[in-house]
């Protein structure tokens, strides 16, 4: 199938990619912020404004559906600090507790809807898993053209984003007013989850706002280039789901989405170097590695300046003893020129080695060797 020519598929796609994108950049801050259920949060709580856009104008056109989610996505979110605000309740226990409620009167508002005689407000369920394979030329127009706008809204205020993600309260001693600065980030993550609602549905999509960010952070550590990174991942996982999905039979869109991104999240804990766990276990075994080396050369050169003859060899069992698999080590000091043997399994360190535990020692500040 040609991504290129195929209407179904090149409109998924794009739409895809839109969301991914949107949802990748501006879920950096909720995850720099801690907020990762945050996206959790809104997504379910946007579930009641579909229900009620629907029984208050009887429309299903996206538009609708998409203002009435953000309305209550939004309402959700001004719930939660207000609840963090004046109260005791702890952000998560907030975020839990607007996300039950909201869901659950959602669901139930779904429920009537669904039991309605008339028969047009068939598939407005679609929005609990979404249904991409639903989308229309002017869906892909609105997911980019509010996207395009949440965008523009973190680029104007960026410098007060990345005060509210590293340091509210050194942005307030400025005169930001925090606050405010706060529900602005909070409302553009709201249009970006809830663009993507028709596409992934009220369940999958905190993955599509916490995962890429996630795995950005894997691969730098300076904001600009993980937002930057973020939305690459969540626009290529958006089309790569597109791709799989359109290659098999019965098999869903957003799903597989979500999927795509759970590969790259997993790809990037492995290898991305600095904080992969792959370069972080090499990194571990090197520096395991050249302190024990420098354990075996020091002792060696110990044992020479003890004895009358600095060429003197002594049996590899002693450092053995005092170094298990010193034995390894000898060979490769043998290899640099820094130890030789004198005997079936005796070593002496060379002038060189000499030298090599000294500078050895003196970067670990042990000057008096």
């Amino acid at each position: 199938m040609d991504l290129l020519t195929d209407y179904t598929l090149r409109t998924v796609a794009l739409g895809a990619a839109a969301l991914g994108l949107t949802s990748g950049a501006l879920g950096s801050f909720a995850v720099l912020r801690k907020q990762s259920l945050l996206g959790d949060a809104i997504s379910h709580a946007a579930l009641p404004g579909i229900a009620l856009a629907f029984l208050l104008t009887g429309s299903k056109a996206t538009p609708v559906l998409v203002a009435g989610a953000a309305v209550a996505g939004w309402l959700g979110t001004l719930a939660v600090m207000k609840i963090t605000g004046a109260t005791r309740v702890k952000e998560d226990s907030a975020l839990g507790i607007v996300l039950s409620v909201f869901f659950g009167f959602g669901l139930v508002l779904l429920t009537y809807v669904q039991k309605q005689p008339d028969a047009s407000q068939a598939g407005l369920d679609r929005f609990l898993f979404g249904q991409a394979a639903t989308l229309l030329h002017r869906d892909v127009l609105l997911i980019s053209g509010l996207g395009a706008a949440a965008l523009l809204g973190a680029a104007i205020f960026w410098k007060e984003f990345k005060l509210l993600a590293f340091d509210p309260d050194y942005g307030a001693s400025l005169g930001f007013p925090m606050r405010a600065v706060d529900v602005i980030l909070t409302t553009l993550l709201v249009v970006s989850i809830v663009i993507g609602l028709q596409t992934v549905g009220v369940v999958l999509m905190s993955a599509m706002v916490v995962a890429p960010a996630a795995a950005a952070r894997q691969w730098t550590d300076r904001m600009g280039r993980m937002v930057a990174v973020a939305g690459f991942f969540g626009a290529l996982a958006g089309v790569s789901g597109a791709v799989l999905s359109s290659l098999t039979e019965h098999l869903p869109t957003g799903p597989t989405i979500v999927l795509c991104l759970t590969g790259l999240v997993v790809l990037s804990i492995l290898f991305a170097p600095n904080r992969g766990v792959l370069w972080e276990t090499v990194r571990d075994r090197r520096n395991r590695s050249r302190l024990h080396m420098d354990a075996v050369l020091g002792n060696l050169d110990d044992l020479a300046r003890h004895h009358a003859d600095p060429q003197h060899g002594h049996a590899a069992a002693v450092l053995e003893a005092m170094h298990p698999g010193a034995h390894s080590e000898l060979r490769e000091m043998e290899a640099r020129g820094w130890a030789r043997r004198t005997g079936r399994d005796e070593w002496a360190i060379t002038p060189a080695g000499r030298g090599e535990a000294e500078r050895r020692a003196g970067l670990r500040g042990e000057d008096d060797r």
